[in-house]
């Protein structure tokens, strides 16, 4: 069988120096991997680059034009100096050159070109020492035609390093190029293309790295783009499809079963949303192929009560449900919060059962006993679950709370815990925009619970700016003695448990005329509990900390202790970020807000406004006002909406690495897809897709569509859509 030319070793092309300096650089291995090394912009040789804008200690590119060269002597040790000017036509950057006087020859008044280096500064003026350059050709003559040509010509700038400056990118792709694209296959059917109206990949390729005109690049992008998303979508609907040709235990809703009993002794009526989606889930559980859905619900929605309604789903069909939570804290509060919804009879039947890492041994002996023998229809853990000795009797439902806290091995480590592959929930609060969640669970069914249980009096949100106003930190903490003062609760939540993490600060004192000067560390458990003594509206108050570095019987302790409302105020780190619930915790102060992400900060403000009370959360910053991280706790303040937050969050991040680095590898990064503005191209290359697969399942005859899926998704990431 003939080598896929985009498989073709990068060393066999280029010769090993250069293959060697690309893997290093860029991770890049074949052909493949350095044709799809799209340029990240185009400049033309007729427009030079703005050098007022250029940040100082950074690699940059541009385009400009030589002024003048001077070389003289050095006055300390021998040698010469050579101080070219160049300039945008409105400000100037200098190059030095140490010793290369021969250089004065060719970058000559009026020479144009691409200039490479760090930005520093010498005697006040911005310059490149020792940069990079290539110089565009002569102008072939003035004016007419031919010169427009020359001046109109896009020039790719490449994502480069110091090693590597663009225009050697340049050349090696030009040179693999060459070598490979009469031999390149499409992966997007010919049917589909026309259809689109797209030239075909090989005609991308030379046209997004050799364009001759603009609009050469844009009818490549346009290809490429949706190339992008039709593999990308062809490859999650692909293991859609196998996830439903396996085999599973079909768990059908039972009349008259413990399901229906809890139902009848609920106190509430269920939402829309959550009516809705029970019943989705309870079809796919009478399905003999495993379920694979994934919940999305806004903080308080009422989740895991859906996903309790499904584990007795499958507890009336015989089977037990595993509910993998992402902190001991949070697993405890699900235990209990089971326990009590379930009440005193269910629960004695079912017998829930929580399994972490920090149990006492004989505590552990009993836990999985009951696992292994049936006893635990429920059994609610840790990563403690994924043990070896933890062996169930039949495995039916695995549930994952807040999956993107675990990794892959993690949730598949469970799964492969059913005799047959059980079928699986997952629940998150952390809302995902359409899009993405198209592109990163596309092999997921979706289901979406935006209704929130009648009774909750909402939230109100208020940004804290201590730039602008250093002594407001005062009246937060009078705000979160009133509401104690009503019997209220308040949490304040701190970016690090201790100084050894975050630089030392001086905001957090309160004083009624401002902000009195004592360094202290910045929004830290510890310093925090250290400052409480010295703020006089909190003198007398019941106060505690909670972090990761307590025990598992530590923390059980304070939460249960602040749930009783034994504790008026907790101090803490992110621990308390999803799950916790206290109907009675009015307030959120978050510390150093725009230390979280926007998910962080919303999934922390869920922690309050769940009962009757109204919610208060209050984000404490001092980022200037003009920053990103500012506009990340604005945006959160303006809006309760989770889903507009995500939509806001992927716009604020630029997208970066959507499929996750950490899990899904590092080619699996999008690269021309941009989730937001292709939101409509995605939807249509899945639809593309789709009827693809249903005339062709294997893949059978587009076999450069399989080499495609294949080049694109290496092992982890490949790994990562399967498991998910």
């Amino acid at each position: 069988m003939a080598t896929n030319p985009l498989e073709r070793k990068l060393s066999d092309l280029l010769g090993g120096k250069t293959a060697g300096a690309l893997e290093k650089a860029f991770d890049m291995v074949t052909a493949g991997d350095l044709l799809a090394h799209y340029p990240r912009r185009y400049a033309k040789r007729g427009e030079l680059t703005s050098l007022a804008e250029l940040p100082e200690g950074e690699n940059v590119t541009i385009v400009a034009e030589v002024r003048r060269a001077t070389s003289r002597s050095m006055q300390s040790r021998r040698g010469s100096v050579l101080e070219v000017v160049i300039s945008d036509g409105h400000g100037i950057l200098t190059l030095t050159f140490f010793n290369q006087a021969w250089r004065e020859k060719e970058l000559v008044p009026g020479a144009r070109g691409i200039f490479a280096g760090k930005v520093g500064r010498y005697r006040g003026t911005a310059q490149l020492a020792h940069p990079d350059y290539a110089l565009f050709p002569d102008l072939p003559f003035e004016g007419g035609a031919l010169a427009k040509e020359w001046t109109d010509h896009p020039v790719p700038i490449y994502p480069a390093t110091g090693a590597l400056p663009s225009w050697r990118m340049q050349q090696s792709i030009e040179l693999v190029l060459d070598e490979v694209r009469a031999d390149i296959d499409d992966p997007v059917p010919a049917d589909v293309r026309r259809e689109r109206g797209l030239v075909t990949f090989s005609a991308a390729l030379e046209k997004i790295h050799r364009p001759q005109k603009d609009a050469d690049w844009r009818e490549a992008r346009d290809a490429l783009r949706f190339q992008e998303a039709f593999v990308l979508q062809t490859a999650l609907l692909e293991r859609r499809l196998a996830a439903r040709a396996s085999p599973s235990t079909a768990r059908p809703a039972t009349t008259g079963g413990d399901l229906e009993r809890f139902d009848a002794s609920l106190p509430f009526t269920l939402t829309g949303d959550q009516t809705a989606v029970g019943e989705e889930i309870a079809r796919d559980l009478e399905q003999a192929h495993p379920m694979n859905r994934l919940v999305q619900g806004e903080v308080g929605s009422g989740k895991t009560l859906v996903a309790l309604r499904a584990m007795l789903q499958v507890s009336d069909a015989g089977g037990q449900s595993a509910l993998l939570a992402p902190t001991e804290v949070l697993a405890a509060q699900h235990l209990r919060s089971i326990v009590k919804s379930l009440g005193p009879d269910l629960s004695a039947k079912l017998m829930p059962t929580l399994l972490t890492g920090q149990m006492s041994t004989a505590e552990r002996k009993k836990a999985l006993l009951r696992i292994v023998s049936g006893q635990a229809r429920i059994v609610v853990g840790t990563h403690a679950l994924m043990g070896d000795k933890v062996t169930f009797f039949d495995l039916g439902l695995v549930v994952v709370d807040e999956q993107h806290r675990f990794g892959v091995e993690q949730r598949e480590a469970l799964r492969a815990k059913g005799a047959n592959p059980p079928h699986v929930l997952v629940l998150t609060a952390t809302p995902i925009p359409r899009t993405v969640a198209m592109t990163v669970f596309g092999d997921l069914d979706l289901s979406i619970i935006q209704e929130l249980p009648a009774g909750r009096a909402g939230i109100e949100s208020h940004v804290v700016a201590l730039v602008d106003h250093p002594g407001w930190i005062g009246r937060v903490w009078k705000r979160a003695s009133e509401e104690i003062e009503q019997g209220r609760q308040v949490f304040v939540v701190c970016p690090a448990i201790d100084a050894t993490a975050v630089e030392a600060d001086t905001d957090l004192v309160d004083d009624d005329e401002g902000t009195e000067e004592k360094p202290h560390p910045k929004a830290s458990v510890e310093g925090v509990m250290k400052l409480m003594p010295q703020v006089e509206a909190l003198q007398g108050r019941r106060i505690a900390a909670l972090h990761g570095r307590m025990t598992a019987e530590e923390k059980d302790e304070i939460m249960r202790s602040f749930a009783a409302g034994h504790i008026e105020m907790l101090v803490a780190t992110t621990v308390i970020e999803v799950g916790v619930d206290v109907p009675n915790a009015s307030t959120m102060i978050v510390l150093d807000a725009d230390r979280f992400g926007v998910s962080q900060l919303h999934q922390l403000r869920g922690r309050v406004g769940r009962g009757g009370l109204p919610g208060l959360c209050l984000l404490v910053t001092a980022a200037p006002a003009d920053s990103v991280a500012r506009e990340r706790v604005d945006v959160v303040a303006s809006t309760t909406d989770g889903f507009e937050l995500a939509q806001a969050d992927l716009e604020l991040r630029r997208e970066g690495d959507v499929l996750g680095a950490t899990q899904s590898g590092g080619r699996s990064s999008l690269r021309l897809l941009r989730v937001v503005a292709d939101a409509d191209l995605i939807g249509e290359a899945r639809q593309a897709a789709g009827e693809m697969l249903e005339q062709d399942p294997t893949l059978a005859t587009n076999p450069a569509l399989r080499a495609a899926i294949d080049r694109r998704l290496d092992d982890r990431a490949r790994e990562f859509l399967a498991k998910n």
